[in-house]
Formats: C-alpha cells, sequence, structure tokens
C-alpha cells in the first residue's frame, strides 16, 4: 500500500487596531503576516508526534482519535510566545490536515470556532476569537465579534469582512520585540476583572471595541493622522489594566520617537510584539530605530492565504522553528 500524506500551513497574524476586545464582544482588524505553521500527517509512521506534542494530544482528543494510523509532524516558521499566533496557527494546520484524514471540511468560520475551543477548553488557554479567525481567513480581515459568547462553544460566528480588494496601502512595520511570553498569562487576570465588572475595565473594552469600527474606515480612507491616533489610543487603554509591558514599551516608545503616527500591541503583551505606522518617514527610518531599540525581527504585512492544504511533498521548516 503507497503511504498516504497529507500537509497543511497557517499563516502568522498581526492585529492592526481594536484588540483585545475580541475577548469582549468588540471588533478588530487584523492582517497575516508571512510567516506559517505547518502541519504533516504520514501513513508511514503511525503514533509518531514530532514537534508540539500538546497541541497534537489536544486536537487528537478532541476528534476522539486514539489510535492514530498516522504520524503528525509540527513545524512553524513563527518564532515561539512571540505575540503573533504561533501557537494557534498550528493549532488551526494540524485540524486542517486532521479533517482532510477523516475526509471531512469545515466552513472557514467553523474551523476558527473549534480551534479557539480546543485552545480554551483542551489547552487551558484564555483567548479570544482573533487569532484562529485570522489563522483560519488570511489577508486583511475586520472581524465584528458583537454577540458572540466567551463561555464555551455557541453563538453565531463572528462577522468577517475581507478589505483585502478595497484597501491598496498596508503602511505598517510589525516588530517582535524578542522576549517570549505567554499571552494566556496576560489576559487571564485582566479577564478576571472584567468578569468581576470592574468598571475601568469594561469601560475600557467598549472603547476599545469603538476605536476598532473607527480604525477601520480610517484604513479604508487612508487616513493615517486618524488610525495613529487612534492606535495610540487603543494602546493606551490596554496598557493601563496592566496589559503591555517594558519591551513592547521600549518599541513603542521608539518608533513614535522616530515621528510614526501611531503605535500599539500587535498581540496580548508582556513581550510579543508591537505594530507602527510607517507613512511620513524617510524610507527605512521606523525600521532603522525598532532594529536600534532592540527588535529582533521586523515583518510587513502580507495578504497571504488562510490555512490551506499544501503539496504533499512540500518540505516542512525544522520542527524546533525558529527561536
Amino acid at each position: 500500500m503507497l503511504a498516504r500524506r497529507i500537509v497543511c500551513s497557517a499563516p502568522a497574524r498581526a492585529n492592526l487596531i481594536g484588540n483585545p476586545s475580541d475577548q469582549y464582544g468588540g471588533t478588530t482588524l487584523g492582517v497575516s503576516l508571512l510567516p506559517r505553521a505547518w502541519a504533516a500527517l504520514d501513513s508511514s509512521e503511525p503514533g509518531r508526534i514530532d514537534g508540539a506534542p500538546e497541541v497534537a494530544r489536544a486536537l487528537l482528543a478532541q476528534l476522539g482519535i486514539e489510535r492514530p494510523d498516522f504520524g503528525i509532524q509540527l513545524a512553524t516558521d513563527i518564532p515561539r510566545q512571540s505575540g503573533i499566533a504561533g501557537s494557534t496557527a498550528l493549532v488551526v494546520a494540524l485540524l486542517r490536515a486532521l479533517l482532510a484524514w477523516q475526509g471531512r471540511t469545515l466552513s472557514r468560520y467553523a474551523l476558527a470556532e473549534l480551534a479557539r475551543s480546543v485552545e480554551r477548553e483542551r489547552m487551558g488557554i484564555q483567548c479570544g476569537y482573533s487569532d484562529p479567525y485570522l489563522c483560519s481567513f488570511g489577508g486583511l480581515h475586520y472581524l465584528d465579534l458583537r454577540g458572540k459568547r466567551f463561555d464555551g462553544e455557541g453563538g453565531p460566528f463572528a462577522t468577517v469582512e475581507d478589505l483585502s480588494a478595497e484597501v491598496r496601502e498596508l503602511p505598517f512595520v510589525v516588530a517582535y520585540t524578542g522576549t517570549q511570553h505567554s499571552s494566556d498569562v496576560v489576559h487571564r487576570p485582566i479577564r478576571a476583572r472584567w468578569l468581576a465588572g470592574e468598571p475601568e475595565v469594561v469601560a475600557a473594552y467598549e472603547r476599545v471595541a469603538e476605536i476598532g469600527v473607527l480604525g477601520k474606515s480610517a484604513l479604508q480612507r487612508s487616513d493615517w493622522p486618524a488610525l495613529g491616533q487612534l492606535m495610540n489610543e487603543n494602546h493606551a487603554l490596554q496598557r493601563s489594566l496592566g496589559g503591555s509591558g517594558p519591551a513592547n514599551e521600549a518599541l513603542i516608545e521608539a518608533a513614535l520617537a522616530a515621528h510614526a503616527p501611531g503605535a500599539k500591541l500587535a498581540g496580548a503583551g508582556g513581550g510579543g510584539t508591537i505594530v507602527a505606522l510607517d507613512v511620513g518617514l524617510p524610507a527605512g527610518a521606523l525600521e532603522a530605530a525598532l532594529r536600534a531599540a532592540g527588535a529582533a525581527v521586523l515583518y510587513r504585512p502580507v495578504l497571504a492565504p488562510g490555512v490551506q492544504l499544501e503539496p504533499a511533498d512540500a518540505n516542512l521548516p525544522p520542527a524546533g522553528g525558529p527561536p
């Protein structure tokens, strides 16, 4: 019998505006980045798990697969715990591969919802909806999450608006601080305060949700001064709740000192990544300022495809991935 092999990949993402209101019934605008997470299933090595075993075991349990007749290889180009949805991209890629192995398909909406449920229920991670939706859809998308449930599965799918055809310029730089972080560590205590009804937290995320709506319009109009102000306000609110960190602040301060109109967290904070608006500056000036301030890696938004099947003979990056 010929060996069977299925390969899938899913992109990293950066939140441009409105995060983290995706955890609170808000709105978020995000874009894909070039790095991808990869999952391969191979019938020639049944039972083997190579790379991120906690992800593989969570998904096997979710799908009720007790004795897999395939091996699993997980690999990634995304730096670990860098705040650009590296773990979620692995979950989404492997989930798509496992479903394909079973001859099943889900809509991108249902795939995103199931991936989020796995991270929350099986892996114990406090997470929102932005990461699984953006890893599933790729490209540039606006997410409206009003009416979503946050106590488990259920409720309507997110409303997903593809902006890639109408937004012709994405003048952003995403900078990885080089500081690994856990998004769960950042989100969980703030989430507890929100659940307790703390007025400061509730009001902050209501405003961040409004900022997501306004930021979308500013991007559509290429109104960079307005977008920059909204990015700065978005970050100030998250910072006031304890959601940033020294590494984030150093890069944001460097971006603003270089005259970027706006800069904010691209992920959870406490390390990870920031995103800065690169307009009105000499070519390369913002990148140079961020590198001088300690940025480990710089990315530009790329309208990359969401989760997808790859050629069966595709070569995966090393299982350990980048640091």
